[in-house]
């Protein structure tokens, strides 16, 4: 009976070592799948944006990719109701395999002065923090091409399907600009440019 006791003592004993002293020398891996989409199928920009540079910029794969498999987001604004002239116009094009971009950009001129950029027939591959840039290169294939010749942001994507309207600052003179441009300010990509011609 004794021994019966002091086996059960050793046993008890040798599991509470275990059980304290296991956690040193056994991992437990966990490998959870990353998403920056939130539930409500919006992307995570708070948190990707909270992440220190050299991790984002690490991830960059990842996140685009997850930006891209998001819904689409549709939109369908109507021409404002003056008589708009278009002063120039293009067509988006794919910048790579990857950032693709389709339909016209119509540069029109108000006739209160003012100017909008008109996207119709648009589509371009979604992703993180999109914005519609003026450029002022001809013709940007490149991200070098825009940020060193120069832009005007327009503000962020309003969608990444369908026909929609951007407010051109009143101090820009759009003559210096000859591009819109779809852009991820958060990586400094080029998704999708439209050179423009004068029309």
């Amino acid at each position: 009976m004794k021994n019966a006791v002091v086996a059960v003592v050793v046993i008890a004993g040798f599991a509470a070592g275990w059980f304290f002293i296991s956690p040193l020398f056994i991992d437990e891996a966990v490998d959870e799948p990353l998403t920056f989409v939130l539930e409500d199928g919006s992307f995570d920009m708070g948190g990707v944006m909270a992440m220190p540079e050299e991790k984002r910029m690490a991830m960059k794969a990842d996140i685009m990719a997850a930006a891209a498999g998001m819904a689409d987001r549709s939109t369908a604004e109507a021409m404002p109701a003056e008589s708009p002239r278009v002063i120039a116009s293009g067509m988006f094009v794919d910048a790579d395999s990857i950032h693709q971009g389709e339909g016209v950009a119509n540069l029109y001129a108000l006739p209160d002065g003012r100017h909008i950029v008109r996207f119709e027939d648009f589509r371009t591959t979604n992703g993180p923090a999109l914005y519609v840039y003026l450029a002022k290169h001809p013709n940007p294939t490149t991200a070098a091409h825009v940020e060193e010749d120069g832009y005007v942001s327009l503000g962020t994507l309003k969608g990444n399907v369908g026909n929609q309207n951007y407010e051109v600052p009143s101090d820009v003179n759009v003559s210096e600009y000859g591009s819109v441009v779809i852009w991820c300010q958060l990586f400094g990509v080029l998704f999708s440019p439209a050179a423009l011609t004068a029309t």
